[in-house]
């Protein structure tokens, strides 16, 4: 794929930089370009030629999508679970880090999904602690999948039942840990949809 010069130089900025994004003017002075629109414009560019994909909630959170023997790779951002404000998300918060991986794996728009670290025994056998988990981004779920969600400011990773009354959050170690009813700042953040362990 042909890239204008400036284009192939602002690509390898973005993919030096994922883990600690720039912001639009400290990307027009590494490119000793004269305008921040300039910039905006070759970053639309490579959006179009499905090089690059933003996240339309938090433009510096971005995923450069490049070629590797013939593989199509992805870099997505991984999350914490951090404490968020009264109304704020764990998506709020910088990621702590960027993984690579191929598109091929993922069976939905990779834009749509994000990975957490998870904390804590809560989740086994399916979740341990440190493990990596793939979530895809949504903000309702069936009665029954396991979600990632915010509950009385924390991040969190449960089952998610559901009835007509309430909404009740358990976990998988059901012998460590007890049901509990949702908080009235509930909200659902993604729905897991699989976990790698991290660990060597």
């Amino acid at each position: 794929m042909k890239l204008h010069p400036q284009q192939e130089q602002l690509l390898e900025i973005l993919k030096k930089a994922q883990n600690d994004p720039l912001t639009i003017r400290e990307l027009q002075e590494a490119l000793g370009l004269s305008s921040t629109s300039v910039v905006a414009h070759h970053i639309k560019q490579l959006e179009k030629k499905g090089l690059l994909k933003r996240d339309p909630a938090n433009p510096r959170n971005y995923t450069v999508v490049g070629e590797d023997s013939g593989a199509r790779i992805t870099y997505l951002p991984l999350y914490g679970l951090a404490q968020c404000g009264p109304k704020g998300s764990l998506l709020d918060n910088n990621p702590i880090d960027k993984i690579a991986i191929s598109s091929e794996l993922v069976r939905f728009p990779v834009e749509e999904m994000y990975l957490i670290k998870a904390r804590g025994d809560s989740m086994l056998p399916r979740i341990s602690n440190g493990d990596i988990v793939f979530v895809r981004r949504a903000d309702a779920a069936d009665s029954g999948e396991v979600v990632v969600c915010v509950n009385e400011g924390e991040g969190l990773i449960k089952k998610y039942q559901r009835d007509k009354k309430q909404v009740v959050l358990s976990s998988l170690n059901s012998e460590k840990y007890a049901p509990f009813t949702a908080a009235a700042d509930f909200r659902i953040e993604g729905i897991v949809k699989g976990a790698l362990s991290y660990k060597f």
